[in-house]
């Protein structure tokens, strides 16, 4: 498996703080926000990470994903709001790809039989090859399992909403693996946006899959506490007994 990111959006950081500041009467201008000390910059980065997500849409990564499954790229595509390429299996001969085998197949003896029909299926698809048939129909008996490249485009808020669940450790581990890479490379160019893609229980504490109990993280959250079903209940008791209605005003450049 191999990712790299190939594309990036300019000046990101100051693109990022600037959106969201120009939603303020009288905010300044794009050349007043990339002329901020850095001090500033991460001061109203703190506070971007806790308001309204739009702005972090205007922050968009192109990776290149190579050696992976259709397996785990029929998951990637499932996010709606990102763009992507494949590799095609329709007209491409894909006879020399790779079928990668399972990471924990349990008893050697699956093992073997996993190698033996996954080989024959390949040999098999290459003979419908040669008597002719085309590779959009040859290749219907390839496993999911064979290896096809992917280029992929997220925005910072896609990128966020997917590390809630996709680092969790619930995911499958070929798609963790492919994660943890992508924000890696982004984190190489944009050490600031480390913050912005993280799972979900070091964001919040609290576990998006409590019955998952296997997670060796899980103690950690809040789940794990014997006392968070009672706390969970106040917070329910309360929230049906008040009514509050913000009134956020403008201060130091921020909402409040």
């Amino acid at each position: 498996m191999k990712v790299k990111l190939i594309n990036r959006t300019n000046n990101a950081l100051s693109l990022l703080l600037y959106t969201k500041n120009t939603r303020l009467q009288g905010g300044e201008t794009f050349d007043d926000v990339q002329q901020w000390s850095h001090v500033k910059q991460m001061e109203h980065l703190a506070y971007m990470r806790d308001t309204i997500k739009s702005s972090w849409e205007f922050v968009n990564y192109t990776f290149e994903i190579s050696g992976v499954t259709r397996a785990f790229t029929h998951q990637l595509v499932r996010t709606r709001n990102g763009r992507y390429a494949q590799e095609s299996m329709r007209t491409v001969d894909v006879s020399g790809a790779e079928i990668k085998q399972p990471e924990d197949p349990g008893d050697p003896a699956a093992l073997k039989m996993w190698k033996k029909y996954a080989n024959e299926t390949m040999n098999v698809y290459i003979d419908l090859l040669g008597c002719g048939m085309p590779p959009q129909d040859a290749r219907g008996i390839l496993p999911t399992n064979v290896c096809t490249s992917i280029i992929a485009q997220f925005s910072l808020r896609t990128l966020h909403e997917m590390a809630s669940v996709r680092l969790c450790t619930r995911t499958q581990g070929e798609y963790q693996d492919v994660f943890r890479a992508m924000k890696a490379a982004v984190v190489e160019v944009h050490p600031w946006a480390d913050d912005f893609i993280q799972v979900a229980c070091v964001n919040t504490g609290v576990c998006v899959f409590p019955r998952y109990t296997e997670c060796p993280i899980q103690k950690f959250t809040v789940n794990g506490d014997a006392f968070y079903p009672e706390l969970k209940n106040r917070i329910k008791k309360a929230w049906s007994e008040i009514r509050h209605e913000a009134v956020p005003v403008v201060k130091d450049g921020r909402t409040m």
